[in-house]
């Protein structure tokens, strides 16, 4: 979803109250489930719940399209011998928890073609590619774990995704088979208050930057915010345990858990698979803005916090100027970028600031921030670094007096030379060292001559290597995929701090 603007105004009567009591303290850590009683909305975020409701029109209409596109999937399947075993609408659309548009949201369907599990996976694409294609008008090829479509039906955008139809939620065959799961466990545990309470939490998310599970935000996905909702009962008795929580936060009921790894933010067992943790694309950073800002809004409940003021964007000379305010130098690498769906180029692109950091680090510059984007076809790499030119001289640490290498190091250092400028020597910690001469001392130069040798993720190192092209602000000059990238490397503050 992408950031919207204002909120149009919601329908239903208000429930104006006060809030009560916090939420006792949940046994996160210990296990256990967390109360379940709700903590009302406060007069503030009631009135903006009530600017997230769908209209209630709208609602109608959609209910009726969903309803109407599960007939028709199952009627043209029938109709042309595909093997259909069931169709269903899942996700924010068939549980209307969705963002309106107004809100910054987006409202879409997504309809799930299920499969018997014993068709091959090749089988499985195609047959749901043609399904697709009898009842979507301007249907569009997309690709995920494999490909699917997106087209309008009676008026709104549908993702139309095949899958298979598994026993056990546990034991998937793609990534979408849980999905029936998923909504058959939280249909009957959302009503109307608590759907207020998970637009409440995707708005307070979406203001954040940090909604959104894909590989670009790191963030938290809608099944997480309702999972989380469910749990706690209400945005306020999430918000209320959340500011006890640490980074990283468990949050395991007795009984199986994820295996996680050490970068894990936030453990959350699926429902419907233990063994899954439904917060695995969680960033430590977010989880960490997260609590930031529940800290800020406990301590100050502000509009703002959902309904964000629109902010004048920073242009390539805005970005420029701050740079040179700041003093440092900026290493930029542009190169095409690979027509890549977003979860996998974003991983590598990430790849790329840290293949570009770690020489500059190791040649003795520091290394401020990295950032990185596309667009309109390009992506860009930023390092942003202490000076662009290093010393003359280098200090090369030797191996300590008495080791078995001081041999091969006298060997090498030792005889006089062009590059070596003093030593060798013994260090205050008795370890020997020569000073040299540097043949390169330009970050620029420096990475140019690197660049064949690092490793940027296999979709992109032959096209950084051949086609990728090295620079310092304020060349290459602007592009959008530049502005971007420098966008995300200088605007690193609390979005609340901006408010005034």
């Amino acid at each position: 979803m992408k950031d919207g603007g204002g909120l149009k105004k919601g329908h239903g009567d208000a429930r104006r109250v006060s809030r009560g009591p916090p939420a006792s303290r949940s046994p996160t850590a210990e296990g256990g489930d967390p109360p379940k009683a709700p903590v009302p909305l406060t007069p503030l975020e009631e009135e903006v719940a009530l600017r997230l409701r769908p209209d209630p029109e709208e609602l109608a209409r959609l209910a009726r399209a969903r309803e109407s596109i599960v007939s028709r999937a199952q009627s043209e399947a029938s109709a042309r011998g595909i093997p259909l075993k069931r169709a269903l609408v899942a996700g924010s659309a068939a549980r209307e928890t969705y963002l309106p548009p107004a809100a910054g949201g987006r409202l879409d369907m997504d309809l799930f073609m299920l499969f018997d599990p014993s068709l091959p996976r090749e089988r499985l694409a195609s047959l749901g590619l043609e399904l697709a294609q009898t009842f979507l008008q301007s249907p569009e090829k997309r690709y995920a774990e494999h490909p699917y479509l997106r087209g309008i039906y009676e008026g709104f955008a549908v993702d139309a995704v095949p899958g298979f139809q598994v026993e056990r939620s546990d034991r998937p065959q793609t990534a979408v088979d849980r999905t029936p799961f998923h909504h058959a466990y939280l249909s009957p545990r959302l009503n109307e208050r608590t759907r207020d309470d998970v637009r409440l939490l995707k708005r307070f998310l979406k203001t954040l930057g940090i909604y959104g599970a894909d590989t670009r935000t790191e963030g938290f996905s809608g099944y997480l915010v309702e999972l989380l909702i469910v749990r706690y009962g209400s945005f306020g008795g999430l918000m209320a345990d959340a500011a006890r929580w640490h980074v990283p936060q468990r949050l395991c009921p007795p009984g199986p858990e994820p295996a996680t790894v050490p970068e894990v933010a936030l453990v959350l067992p699926d429902p419907v698979d233990p063994h899954r943790n439904v917060a695995s694309a969680l960033s430590k950073r977010n989880l960490a803005l997260f609590l930031m800002a529940v800290e800020a809004y406990t301590a100050a409940p502000r509009r703002e916090f959902f309904l964000p003021p629109k902010r004048q964007v920073p242009s390539f000379d805005d970005l420029l100027s701050e740079a040179r305010k700041r003093g440092t130098e900026v290493v930029v690498l542009t190169f095409p970028s690979p027509d890549l769906v977003d979860d996998i180029l974003y991983p590598q692109l990430r790849k790329c600031e840290r293949a570009l950091a770690g020489p500059l680090e190791r040649w003795g510059f520091e290394v401020l921030a990295t950032a990185s984007a596309k667009s309109d076809g390009e992506a860009a790499i930023l390092v942003e670094i202490d000076r662009r030119t290093l010393g003359p001289l280098a200090r090369h640490p030797g191996p300590p007096a008495g080791s078995h290498e001081v041999g091969n190091f006298l060997q090498k250092w030792g005889p006089a030379s062009e590059s070596r400028i003093a030593g060798p020597y013994l260090t205050a910690e008795g370890k020997l060292q020569v000073d040299v001469r540097r043949s390169l001392r330009d970050a620029r130069e420096l990475l140019q001559r690197e660049l064949p040798q690092m490793g940027f993720g296999k979709n992109l190192q032959e096209v950084v290597v051949r086609q990728g092209k090295l620079s310092v602000l304020p060349e290459p000059g602007a592009s959008p995929a530049v502005t971007e990238a420098l966008r995300v490397l200088f605007e690193k503050g609390f979005p609340w701090a901006t408010w005034g």
